[in-house]
């Protein structure tokens, strides 16, 4: 069997500046990739396909979905990107144009009437039609190994519970954030009733050609198959690189618009030569057909090297299709309808653990699936200072928070809930991932920095005894950081509850 896995995150961006990094990465995500590849994997369900692949859907980037902000400031990018699509044209750049235009209008036509209201609609679709099985996560994306244990727990409980209030299925599955993995999660995925989850290859010393139960629990981690997964998206040799696809880093400085194909990795931009469709899609033909043919013989090869039949599991962000690779959403739906025409079986993770392709339990240890497959890139000497500050940060929290029950544990009190929401939002892996990867660094420890003095601030009146201030703080930083109504302190574990094996 052959599994594609789909990791769709984004940190939370409403309310925290516009561009470069802000509220644009947001919307070019969408428009590039969550309107197409939602469109495929639509058009392939209508033709009566199901089981097509394993889609993760963070709560975070669900949130920003369904928001009303977002939806409003989505509707507006795309009418401005039709705007600058005109602009070109009248320009002396009419090809561009023209192609802008009408990619820009077919987005906002999707966009008005599939997703006016909320991404949540389209998902819930794609689930309940057993097109896609849905993978869910914790709370705010954070780095699970080294978070609280009691916040870990409550994470996770919540993120389970934001996917059933959103699409009304609970995943059997997660996308544990970053593949990040530390021995005494699988319990608590257990407790939680996660039946499977992702890590990377290198976790299972690339011996990925089955599903394995993890220590002594029946809850299976998938390993991602390396070869299989390098083959589109790698650094060095990886289809987006081809010559013939958009480049993504070159730009019409007039209009913001991408005129120019790859052309050469060591052309510069002024050099690039013009995008040319028609060489897009031949290259994408090769690139389909050898993608096939890579998945045939390494499920030959592994199925002969452990003497029953294989599994394959390939795995990428979905970001990668359509707004990292603009023929991305082609190839996918190319390539979902070449592989069973090849005789190849396509499943989910849920059809795979189901139909028996799980191997002997392994001993799991800690990892990632960042660089050096350790926590190097969340818990190095570059982001000691976050480490700290989220370590800080979550002990205020709780200990505010574990106050403010105590004296009315059965009030819904809406400052503990910001506090949580706010902790959270601070301890977020993509934080500390920006800043290990020099990518909008400063955004990142900026955002860190604000999040984690919203929560000292609200904790600080509510112990100080000044509880109108406190309400009055908790009520403006939720008008920013309004994500996740349903998020409840009531349900945050008691810290007796809590398995100690598990406290990093």
């Amino acid at each position: 069997m052959f599994c594609l896995v789909l990791h769709s995150h984004l940190p939370w961006l409403p309310h925290h500046g516009r561009w470069p990094v802000g509220e644009e990465w947001l919307y070019q995500s969408w428009a590039a990739s969550y309107l197409p590849v939602t469109e495929v994997l639509r058009r392939l369900a209508d033709e009566g396909r199901s089981h097509l692949l394993t889609l993760g859907v963070t709560p975070v980037l669900a949130a920003q979905l369904d928001d009303p902000h977002s939806l409003a400031g989505m509707h507006h990018w795309l009418g401005n990107w039709q705007m600058r699509a005109h602009e070109a044209a009248l320009g002396g750049k009419p090809d561009l144009g023209v192609r802008e235009h009408r990619a820009a209008a077919h987005a906002l036509d999707l966009f008005e009437n599939r997703w006016r209201h909320g991404g949540s609609a389209v998902v819930r679709e794609l689930v309940d039609a057993d097109t896609v099985e849905l993978l869910g996560g914790p709370l705010a994306h954070p780095f699970q190994p080294l978070l609280d244990a009691r916040l870990r727990a409550f994470s996770l409980t919540e993120g389970l519970a934001d996917a059933r209030a959103r699409w009304g299925h609970t995943p059997n599955g997660i996308w544990a954030p970053e593949c990040g993995y530390t021995p005494g999660l699988e319990r608590l995925y257990d407790r939680a009733g996660v039946r499977h989850f992702m890590v990377d290859g290198p976790s299972l010393h690339g011996d990925t050609a089955l599903g394995r139960p993890v220590r002594e629990s029946e809850v299976v981690a998938f390993g991602r198959d390396l070869p299989v997964s390098y083959r589109v998206w790698s650094p060095k040799s990886g289809y987006p690189g081809h010559a013939a696809y958009r480049d993504f880093h070159t730009y019409d400085h007039a209009t913001g618009l991408k005129p120019s194909r790859v052309t050469g990795r060591t052309v510069g931009s002024e050099d690039k030569a013009p995008y040319d469709p028609a060489l897009a899609e031949a290259a994408l033909d090769k690139h389909v057909a050898d993608f096939v043919d890579t998945v045939r013989a390494r499920l030959r090869a592994e199925s002969d090297r452990v003497g029953r039949e294989a599994l394959v599991v390939a795995a990428f962000d979905t970001e990668l299709f359509g707004h990292w690779w603009y023929e991305g959403p082609q190839w996918l739906e190319k390539v979902l309808r070449a592989l069973p025409e090849a005789g190849i079986r396509v499943g989910t993770l849920d059809d795979a653990r189901r139909d028996g392709f799980v191997g002997d339990a392994v001993e799991l240890d800690d990892s990632s699936w960042g660089s050096g497959k350790d926590w190097r890139v969340w818990a190095g000497d570059q982001v000691a200072d976050i480490v700290q500050l989220n370590a800080e940060v979550v002990g205020t929290a709780l200990d505010t928070v574990d106050k403010a029950l105590d004296a009315a544990p059965h009030v819904r009190n809406h400052v503990a809930d910001q506090i949580l929401r706010e902790a959270l939002l601070t301890v977020s892996s993509d934080w500390a991932f920006m800043v290990s990867k020099d990518s909008a660094a400063g955004y990142a420890r900026e955002r860190a920095h604000k999040h984690a003095h919203a929560t000292r601030e609200i904790c600080d009146a509510l112990a100080s005894g000044r509880t109108d201030r406190a309400h009055a703080l908790a009520s403006g930083w939720n008008q920013a950081d309004s994500l996740f109504p349903g998020l409840d302190a009531r349900r945050l574990p008691p810290a007796q509850t809590v398995n100690p094996e598990i406290t990093p």
